[in-house]
């Protein structure tokens, strides 16, 4: 591996923010977090339409760009920067993912252009009640036999899930572990929006009762944890982009802010913890980079790859945010200001597809 963006890479990241700071001038971020589907839906169809970010790592026989996911982890990063809110996550990469490594070619083809167009947004219900995604099972619950299925269950934390236009659930199955599709206005469904401490990121609870579904893979196998690996792995790039941005702005504040008659930056005590907030930064980029080449390459050891670097990099987001708030002051703790969603964005993504802990279990039982 070339550890460095190509120049292709380099540009995609680029027009990226670009067009969010563009689109940043006439509607925010707080305006787009507290809009009905919790993100900007102008911004979002140019994104799609104009840069193709949730087409990148969709083939091209099914509509999409035909790259790999190690695009779609650049984008990520650059929307973290901005902690600008989007369904790439949870429509781009967990349903899309999903998909690919579950459905059928005939699904995938019926299915798969519409969200890489960005057209429609789809939502995977995962999560059981007490807020784990297992690659084991599900508390949702499948009978019947064939390509029709009745699901009842409880699904938490499902990503946009109240206003996706397409529904994935997992569920347990007589085989194993299967992948369904519910239709939006099926009998039994409800959806129930979950307030959240990062508004940037919008929960449901999906609740089905007797619901009828399609089949898509009545067997996922060992898909379903290399669906959680790359899950866990796209969510370190939003935590390096998200730390990156934290530490820029402290090192801006502490360069113009003075105390005593010098900048707050030339103090001694301030340099160290700024230095380390660098450490914890590139570090994190190293590990999520390796992760995400991982996971765009297929390897074997992704799932491992995946928890080294959603444990590390769950961590160094915490500490950057944390050092951002001390390191601002009083002014840190105020609604005008951006640190305190810097800071929920660290403390709701290090719960995202397992904690650090979870993880660092998941390297200890591999050793």
């Amino acid at each position: 591996m070339h550890f460095a963006l190509t120049e292709e890479q380099i540009e995609l990241g680029r027009a990226v923010r670009g067009l969010v700071e563009r689109r940043a001038g006439s509607v925010d971020l707080r305006a787009a977090m507290e809009s009905e589907r919790g993100y900007d839906t102008e911004l979002w169809q140019a994104l799609a339409g104009q840069i193709g970010v949730a087409a990148l790592a969709v083939p091209e026989e099914y509509g999409g760009a035909g790259f790999s996911s190690f695009e779609t982890h650049v984008v990520l990063e650059e929307l973290g920067r901005s902690l600008t809110p989007s369904p790439l996550l949870g429509s781009g990469v967990l349903a899309t993912q999903a998909l690919l490594l579950g459905a059928g070619p005939e699904d995938c083809e019926r299915l798969l252009p519409d969200l890489a167009e960005g057209s429609a947004i789809a939502a995977l219900a995962w999560a059981g009640r007490d807020g784990r995604w297992r690659t084991d099972g599900s508390d949702v619950v499948a009978t019947g036999t064939g390509a029709e299925r009745t699901l009842s269950g409880t699904a938490t934390l499902v990503l946009d899930g109240a206003h996706a236009d397409l529904l994935l659930v997992v569920a347990t199955t007589d085989a194993g572990v299967g992948l369904f599709e519910v239709a939006t206005d099926a009998a039994g469904l409800t959806r129930t929006a979950t307030p959240a401490l990062d508004q940037t990121l919008r929960f449901a609870t999906v609740e089905l009762a007797d619901t009828p579904a399609r089949t898509l893979s009545d067997d996922l196998g060992d898909a379903l944890e290399r669906l959680h690996a790359v899950a866990a792995t796209a969510v370190t790039a939003l935590q390096v982009g998200g730390a990156e941005a934290a530490m820029d702005r402290t090192v801006a504040y502490l360069k113009e802010r003075e105390q005593f008659g010098r900048p707050l930056g030339s103090f001694q005590a301030l340099k160290h913890r700024v230095a380390d907030m660098l450490v914890k930064v590139e570090t994190a980029r190293s590990m999520s980079w390796a992760a995400g080449f991982a996971a765009s390459q297929g390897a074997d050891d992704l799932p491992l790859q995946a928890a080294h670097a959603k444990a590390w990099c769950s961590d160094a987001f915490s500490h950057v945010a944390g050092d951002m708030i001390q390191l601002h002051g009083g002014i840190a703790i105020t609604w005008e200001h951006d640190a305190h969603l810097y800071f929920k964005r660290a403390h709701a993504t290090a719960q995202l597809f397992g904690q650090a802990h979870e993880h660092r279990r998941r390297v200890l039982a591999s050793t």
